[in-house]
C-alpha cells in the first residue's frame, strides 16, 4: 500500500510561522490539527516545524511521510457516534534539536517565524541553574527557548517587530508566566546583555493557556484496518475525541495574528483564563471525581457504563447542574453548554475510561476538584450539597481496607479485590482507620488537615451527614445507599 506523503496529499507550500517543541500525539491532534483547518479556511496561511527536544526517539517516520499524517476524531457528534478523518498537511518539517542543531538554530533567523508552541510535560517548565548556554542545545526546555530567542535577538539586532508569541500548553497553572520567569532567570544567570531581557519583555508575548481534548494516540490494534479504509499506509495516525477547547490568556490581544475562531475553531482569547480553568476543573474533573468511586462500587468499571446506568447518570447530572454550576461565575448559559458537552464526552463509545484509573490519588483530587464547590455551595445556599456530601462518604467507602500489598491498599467489591493507589501516607491512614466504627472513621478522616487543608469536621452538620451516608453504604450496599441519597434531597 502506498505510503502517505506530500505527493499523495498535494501539500501546499506555506511560510513557516510556527516552531513547535514536541512532536507527540497531543500537539499533532490539537494545535497542528487546528492550524491545518485555519489554513484550509484561508485565515492563517502558515506552516509548522516540529522540534524533537529530547535525545531519545527518532523522527524517521516523520521524514518517511514528509510530516503528513491522519487525525481521526471519534465520539458523539449531533447525537450519533461518528469518526471524522482529516489528513493534516500543516507540518512542513521535523528537526532534531540535538542531532541537527545548526538546522534547528537556523529557524531563529527565519523572518516569517512568529509563534512558538510547546508541550514538554508538566516537568518541562523548570528553572535549572546547572543548564549551560554553551551547550548545543541547552538541556532544559527553558534553556533551549532562551538560547533560541537570544540568537533571534542577535540576528535581527533587537528589532521590536521580530519578537515571538509563546504558546505553552503544558498542564500547569500560569504556564506562560512560569516559562517567562525561567527565561529571564536564565538570561541573568548566563549574563546575557540587558537589552535581551528588555526585548523579551517588550517584543515577545508569553501567553498562558488552558487546553482540553482527550487524545488517545496511535490506534495500534486498529492501524492496519484503518489504513485499508484510508487507502494508504500511515504510521503516524492519531486518534482523539471531537471536543476541544483552547483558552489563550495574554495581556496583549493576539487574536488578529492567530485568528483560529474565524475558522470556527473552539479557541477563546482572554486576559483572564481562571474562570475557564475553574469551569473545567469543577465540572469536568469534579464530575469524574464525584461519581467514579460510588459507580465502581455499584458494579460499573468504565465511565461509559456509568452513563448507561440511570441511577449514576441522575447522580452525575444533579451534582453538576444543581450543586457545581451554582458556585461558578461564568454566565449560566455558557456553564450549562459546557456541562452538556461534558456529558456527551462521557458517553463517547470509543473511549474506555476505567474508573480504577481515574481513582488514582482520589483524596487530593477530591480536595482540588470537589471541595471548592462543596464549600462554596454551603456558603451560598446555607445547607449541605446532598450529592457532594455523599461523594465524600463514597470516597471513604472506596478507601476501606486494612491490607497493604505491593504499595497498594486492598479494597473489596463483593468478593472481588481492587487496588487502591495513593500516596504512602494516605494509604497508611486508611489502613489504620477505615476498619473502625463509622463515626470514629468519619471524624478522623474529616479532621485530617493534611488531606483537606482544614478541619472539615468543624463545619456544621458535615460530620453527621457523611457518617449517615457511610452507615447506609455499609448496611445497605452502595447502590441502595445511593438511591436513598437521591431521594433525600430538600
Amino acid at each position: 500500500m502506498e505510503l502517505l506523503n506530500r505527493q499523495k496529499t498535494g501539500k501546499t507550500e506555506r511560510p513557516i510561522k510556527v516552531l513547535q517543541f514536541g512532536e507527540g500525539n497531543f500537539l499533532r491532534a490539537f494545535v497542528d490539527y487546528m492550524i491545518d483547518i485555519a489554513n484550509e479556511k484561508g485565515v492563517f496561511h502558515g506552516d509548522i516545524v516540529l522540534v524533537k527536544p529530547i535525545t531519545f526517539g527518532t523522527l524517521e517516520r516523520f521524514h518517511e511521510q514528509d510530516c503528513q499524517y491522519t487525525v481521526q476524531l471519534r465520539g458523539i457528534v449531533d447525537g450519533e457516534p461518528q469518526r471524522i478523518n482529516r489528513v493534516v498537511t500543516s507540518v512542513a518539517d521535523a528537526v532534531d534539536a540535538y542531532e541537527e542543531y545548526e538546522k534547528y538554530a537556523g529557524y531563529a533567523k527565519l523572518d516569517t517565524l512568529r509563534f512558538i508552541v510547546s508541550n514538554t510535560t508538566e516537568a518541562g517548565i523548570v528553572y535549572d541553574d546547572t543548564d549551560q548556554f554553551e551547550r548545543n542545545p541547552p538541556k532544559t526546555y527553558p534553556g533551549k527557548l532562551t538560547k533560541f530567542l537570544y540568537e533571534r535577538y542577535e540576528h535581527f539586532q533587537g528589532a521590536p517587530d521580530k519578537g515571538l508569541i509563546i504558546l505553552p500548553v503544558e498542564l500547569i497553572d500560569d504556564n506562560g508566566i512560569h516559562l517567562k520567569e525561567c527565561v529571564l532567570k536564565l538570561a541573568a544567570l548566563w549574563k546575557l546583555e540587558e537589552g535581551f531581557a528588555d526585548w523579551v519583555n517588550g517584543a515577545c508575548v508569553f501567553t498562558s493557556t488552558l487546553v482540553d481534548r482527550i487524545v488517545t494516540g496511535y490506534p495500534r490494534d486498529e492501524a492496519e484496518e484503518l489504513c485499508q479504509e484510508f487507502g494508504y499506509q500511515d504510521h503516524l495516525i492519531v486518534t482523539g475525541e471531537p471536543f476541544a477547547l483552547w483558552v489563550i490568556e495574554s495581556a496583549e490581544d493576539i487574536s488578529g495574528e492567530l485568528p483560529l475562531p474565524k475558522a470556527g475553531l473552539p479557541v477563546i482569547f482572554t486576559d483572564n483564563q481562571k474562570p475557564y480553568k475553574q469551569r473545567k476543573v469543577r465540572i469536568l474533573n469534579g464530575a469524574h471525581t464525584s461519581f467514579v468511586l460510588a459507580s465502581y462500587l455499584c458494579g460499573n468499571d468504565i465511565v461509559l457504563e456509568s452513563m448507561q446506568d440511570e441511577l449514576i447518570l441522575r447522580f452525575i447530572r444533579e451534582t453538576i447542574f444543581e450543586e457545581v454550576i451554582p458556585t461558578l461565575t461564568l454566565p449560566q448559559e455558557e456553564l450549562e453548554e459546557f456541562a452538556q458537552a461534558v456529558l456527551t464526552r462521557f458517553r463517547n463509545p470509543y473511549v474506555k475510561h476505567a474508573h480504577l484509573s481515574i481513582s488514582l490519588n482520589s483524596v487530593s483530587k477530591w480536595r482540588a476538584r470537589c471541595m471548592p464547590s462543596f464549600l462554596e455551595y454551603i456558603e451560598k445556599m446555607g445547607r449541605l450539597p446532598v450529592h457532594l456530601t455523599f461523594s465524600l462518604a463514597a470516597l471513604m467507602a472506596f478507601y476501606t481496607g486494612t491490607e497493604m500489598r505491593d504499595k497498594a491498599l486492598i479494597g473489596h467489591r463483593g468478593e472481588e479485590e481492587y487496588r487502591i493507589l495513593d500516596e504512602e501516607a494516605v494509604l497508611a491512614f486508611f489502613a489504620a482507620n477505615s476498619g473502625k466504627e463509622v463515626s470514629e472513621y468519619v471524624h478522623h478522616t474529616l479532621s485530617n488537615k493534611d488531606f483537606w487543608g482544614q478541619d472539615l469536621s468543624a463545619l456544621a452538620g458535615v460530620e453527621d451527614a457523611v457518617a449517615s451516608c457511610l452507615s447506609d453504604i455499609r448496611s445497605l450496599g452502595m447502590r441502595k445507599a445511593l438511591e436513598a441519597n437521591m431521594n433525600s434531597q430538600p
